[in-house]
């Protein structure tokens, strides 16, 4: 059995400039071991790709992910020329992680509808891959129209992954895409859901079962105050049982709480779910460490480090 990879999600504002901490985050944890780290896009905060054009040419060897960005306040031209050009700068090392984000964000504060996510996410791909690939698009779309071409020397592709959690979307993923970043999803919802989904429909399309991966993230803490990381646990992660897509994946698992899906415990603990997690077919897992105390988040890391392949 192939080892999963084990990488780490980056989430949270942070003080000071977002440039300079994330440049001192990406050197730290590149010198701690760690090959990729994923990155969320949240609609508060700055544009990640900026800041990644920043962080990844003052930082070599690490690879950097989105996890995500939203697709519908930009056009797939707009987001393949910023994608290629990070790339042109990272030599490489950025990964494309896209998604929907949620009704509340994509209505309730840029005015712009939700509905028809799939064939939305389907047509935006029909112009932004081309795009990516150095090929000239022309899609026509009942959400997006995409036309032209662009011209970036020394521009390489990112593989694109979604952020699909629901059976039409992993199919999408599964025929078009590396493959799928999840959250909140927990080992029956990865083991009977969403592996399958996604490498069935990649069979399907004439691609090899292997060729789409499962990226899994999940909070992530090493300790021996099980009660207190818990409630933490509880208190970072309340929103999850509200929003409909999340709150599906918790249904799907049986549990009641986002924190009931928390790996918590100590460094024998971790390693059996983790264990877990790569017998299910798990291609990567990427830890968000969630403790406040730098400490127990250091301990986490390390226990992280030990078990990547």
């Amino acid at each position: 059995m192939v080892s999963m990879q084990i990488s780490l999600t980056l989430v949270g504002g942070v003080g000071g400039s977002p440039i300079d901490a994330t440049v001192n985050n990406l050197a730290k944890l590149r010198d701690e071991g760690f090959r990729r780290i994923w990155m969320a896009q949240m609609p508060f905060d700055g544009d990640l790709l900026t800041v990644l054009a920043v962080a990844m040419r003052e930082v070599d060897t690490i690879e950097v992910g989105s996890a995500v960005l939203p697709i519908q306040n930009q056009h797939p031209m707009l987001l393949a020329q910023r994608a290629l050009m990070l790339n042109v700068i990272a030599g490489g090392r950025f990964v494309l992680g896209l998604g929907m984000t949620h009704q509340a964000v994509t209505e309730g504060m840029w005015g712009i509808p939700y509905d028809k996510p799939v064939r939305r996410m389907r047509e935006y791909l029909d112009g932004l891959q081309p795009l990516l690939a150095g090929q000239a698009a022309d899609a026509v779309g009942e959400t997006v129209t995409t036309r032209g071409a662009l011209q970036i020397s020394d521009a390489q592709a990112p593989d694109v992954y979604l952020a699909a959690l629901g059976p039409q979307m992993l199919r999408l993923a599964g025929r078009r895409t590396t493959g799928t970043l999840t959250w909140m999803c927990g080992p029956k919802t990865l083991s009977e859901h969403i592996g399958p989904t996604l490498r069935a429909a990649a069979a399907e399309e004439g691609r090899q079962e292997t060729s789409v991966r499962v990226v899994a993230s999940l909070p992530v803490c090493v300790t021996d105050d099980v009660a207190g990381a818990r409630a933490q646990a509880a208190e970072q992660l309340s929103m999850y049982g509200s929003l409909p897509a999340y709150r599906a994946m918790l249904d799907r698992e049986g549990h009641a709480n986002p924190e009931d899906l928390a790996i918590i415990g100590d460094e024998q603990t971790v390693s059996d779910r983790l264990d877990e997690l790569n017998g299910l077919g798990v291609d990567e897992f990427t830890a968000v460490a969630f403790d406040a105390s730098p400490e127990v988040r250091e301990r986490t890391r390390a226990l992280l480090r030990s078990k990547d392949s």
